[in-house]
């Protein structure tokens, strides 16, 4: 079933360094990677964000435009587009260099959607952080709220700093997914599926922990389930959390489990409709490893 969809969060270019001096430029940023994941999935996919009217937002455009994505109206500002500069070492290892400025403008949003996602340094990064906030408050009423806090260290500062903001966007939402990296640096502890569990304290229905080659648990009041990852011969992960994500929400609209009027029923999700969930956002973020860069299904590639 096709849903009705608005990401909130921040686009941006890529520049790879690599160690030759070779530089390439790809689009990213978590929330436009959900946004395109879904936008492929065949729902309808509206993008708040912030690039500028340069070469590099064109080609932002260019990409989430050819996966059905729109942009909404204040998304384009004559400013520069944002950048991640990541230089590779000879492990392939990254070191980050981010020129990245989240002032959002919300005009001319859609009036109803089904739900809305945000993720990453859009939901706590001054000052687009409480335009974030006010966003998911006003859609909280009609829609289901989606919450990846897909930590960033680099931006984010301590995690001392970020943790409130954090845990107030959790509050807010009614499906949270995180890894375990991130909650690791987030909390300072092993012990992150009592962390992820515990989150259902402050609001949301479902919480999930995603455990790379361990695969993924998810929290409900059904209990806990745990889902094993699907076997693939990996490439890389960049975006597959992302895809991960779009593939959680791509489920619930299969099952009609979108809109604030189905908060109650999604409170009660049965533990074999949880892992059944699960297990289709981990296909489709099997296919976002199995090839480069951040590059999730179309439809017509899952048979």
């Amino acid at each position: 079933m096709s849903a009705k969809f608005l990401i909130v969060g921040e686009a941006l270019i890529d520049i790879v360094v690599e160690q030759d001096g070779s530089r390439s430029e790809h689009p990213g940023g978590s929330p436009l990677n959900v946004a395109v994941a879904l936008g492929r999935l065949d729902h309808e996919s509206h993008l708040l964000t912030r690039i500028g009217s340069d070469a590099r937002g064109d080609a932002i455009r260019e990409h989430v435009e050819h996966s059905h994505v729109v942009l909404t109206p204040g998304s384009v500002m004559d400013v520069a587009t944002s950048t991640a500069e990541a230089t590779l070492n000879a492990e392939g290892a990254a070191t980050y260099t981010f020129d990245l400025v989240w002032d959002p403008d919300d005009s001319g949003l859609p009036d109803a959607v089904d739900a809305v996602h945000t993720s990453s340094i859009a939901a706590v990064m001054d000052k687009g952080a409480a335009t974030v906030a006010d966003v998911l408050r006003r859609y909280r009423d009609q829609s289901l709220i989606s919450y990846d806090p897909n930590a960033r260290p680099t931006l984010m500062g301590t995690p001392e700093a970020v943790r409130g903001a954090v845990e107030e966007n959790i509050a807010l939402s009614d499906i949270v997914k995180t890894s375990d990296e991130d909650v690791a640096w987030l909390y300072g502890t092993d012990d992150v599926e009592d962390v992820v569990a515990s989150w259902r304290e402050l609001g949301p229905a479902i919480t999930v922990l995603t455990r790379g080659g361990e695969g993924s648990v998810g929290f409900s009041e059904g209990g806990r389930v745990q889902v094993a990852p699907v076997s693939v011969d990996a490439v890389d992960s960049v975006g597959a959390g992302d895809t991960f994500s779009a593939g959680i929400l791509d489920a619930l609209a299969f099952r009609d489990l979108l809109g604030a009027g189905n908060r109650e029923a999604l409170r009660h999700t049965p533990s074999d409709d949880l892992a059944a969930i699960l297990k289709r956002a981990s296909r489709l973020a099997a296919v976002t490893v199995s090839r480069a860069g951040a590059n999730p299904p179309w439809t017509s590639e899952l048979g």
